[in-house]
């Protein structure tokens, strides 16, 4: 099967993860490939955030926690990375260009080895003013509203086994 299509196939949500860094290599592979995503006209609205200092990861994990409505919870399962990935609500597909930006990180990360999840909430934590006070730290105008959290890792043990693909996935006319 042709490389790609495998990765497709057969990547996986991970929500268990070792505590060991991923390697920087492997980082800057899946954060190019997330500079790579299609975005409309071609503005590449999106901004990725790096976060890897486990105190960022902790305040990030309690204000989504907050916001899920399950404040003792870790919605970010461990994972000693987290890249926040947002862009500029000014333009019409924000949205659609932040997903694609996600899509290509879980993907790179299962083709090198790195377990990945999309975590929720994130566009309700950068509209609330504890979001918006890390968008300011961070040098991003208030106008970027988060898309997706990207939690990358090592799995700690197998993945899940996929589900069965519904039978009417697929509609042709």
């Amino acid at each position: 099967m042709n490389e790609t299509l495998h990765v497709l196939k057969e990547r996986r949500s991970i929500r268990r993860y070792r505590k060991e860094q991923i390697k920087p290599a492997e980082l800057d592979a899946i954060l190019e490939a997330g500079t790579y995503a299609p975005s409309g006209k071609g503005l590449q609205t999106a901004v990725m955030v790096v976060v890897q200092d486990p105190e960022t990861i902790a305040r990030l994990s309690r204000q989504n926690a907050a916001v899920w409505g399950k404040p003792e919870a870790d919605p970010f399962y461990g994972a000693p990375t987290v890249i926040v990935v947002l862009a500029d609500s000014r333009e019409a597909n924000w949205v659609q260009d932040g997903s694609l930006v996600m899509g290509n990180l879980m993907n790179a990360a299962w083709s090198l080895g790195v377990g990945s999840c999309w975590i929720n909430r994130a566009r309700e934590v950068f509209d609330q003013p504890e979001g918006k006070e890390l968008l300011e730290k961070w040098g991003l105008p208030d106008c970027y509203r988060g898309v997706g959290n990207c939690i990358l890792g090592y799995a700690d043990g197998p993945a899940p086994a996929a589900k069965p693909r519904k039978a009417d996935y697929i509609r042709r006319v």
